[in-house]
């Protein structure tokens, strides 16, 4: 009898089953790398369940704020998955598994948490091939922006340039060829993973004969 309990119990533990979630990032050039406490939206996530047996039933939810049961916003059934995060807040994600020995698994939460939205241009810029503000496009350090277009005018109201990526700009020229010094025009409308709206209308400078050491 004892000798059949203990052969029960070893059998138990080597059929016990685990599982160790993991966020992965995948970035816009199809890198990965480890997902950050604060994230800037949109942002792309793979989880893993780290499970050592695919013989099981896996359940990734998907909470805001906190976890509440009954309250997730998202169910997943596969085993691994993808997610773009695209709203600003804490998110909280579970894994719940079962597996053919009638082993329940609960994972740690992994929390993600987008920023609120920041978007913000200049007013000038010189494409002179100086390496230095040749583009003109958002500041450094937009975040959360999950819609955008921009557009570029000149004083008679016609579009020069337009694009839909904020980490992209205006390179100051026209159907390949370099516009000429003076005032244009940009609008931008956008919106933050906050629900924030952007709609920037506003003259920019395109100054050719401005480079780094100018003031000094």
């Amino acid at each position: 009898m004892i000798i059949s309990l203990l052969l029960f119990t070893a059998i138990s533990r080597m059929s016990a089953q685990t599982i160790s979630p993991r966020a992965v990032v995948i970035t816009e050039t199809g890198d990965e790398r480890e997902a950050n406490s604060t994230e800037s939206a949109p942002l792309k996530v793979h989880f893993e369940s780290g499970s050592d047996s695919s013989d099981g039933y896996f359940e990734w939810r998907f909470y805001k704020d906190e976890i509440v049961e009954g309250q997730h916003y998202l169910v997943r059934h596969e085993e691994n998955t993808d997610f773009t995060f695209t709203e600003a807040g804490a998110h909280i994600i579970c894994l719940y598994a079962s597996f053919s020995n009638g082993q329940n698994v609960t994972s740690d939460p992994i929390r993600i948490t987008i920023s609120t939205s920041k978007l913000d241009f200049p007013n000038a810029f010189s494409p002179n091939d100086d390496q230095h503000n040749d583009v003109y496009k958002a500041k450094d350090g937009y975040q959360s922006i999950v819609e955008f277009k921009a557009a570029i005018y000149n004083r008679w109201g016609q579009k020069l340039f337009e694009w839909t990526d904020p980490s992209l700009g205006w390179d100051g020229k026209f159907h390949g060829q370099p516009v000429k010094e003076g005032v244009y025009y940009v609008h931008v409308q956008a919106k933050g993973a906050d629900g924030v709206k952007y709609n920037i209308k506003r003259d920019v400078n395109l100054l050719r004969g401005y480079t780094e050491t100018t003031n000094r």
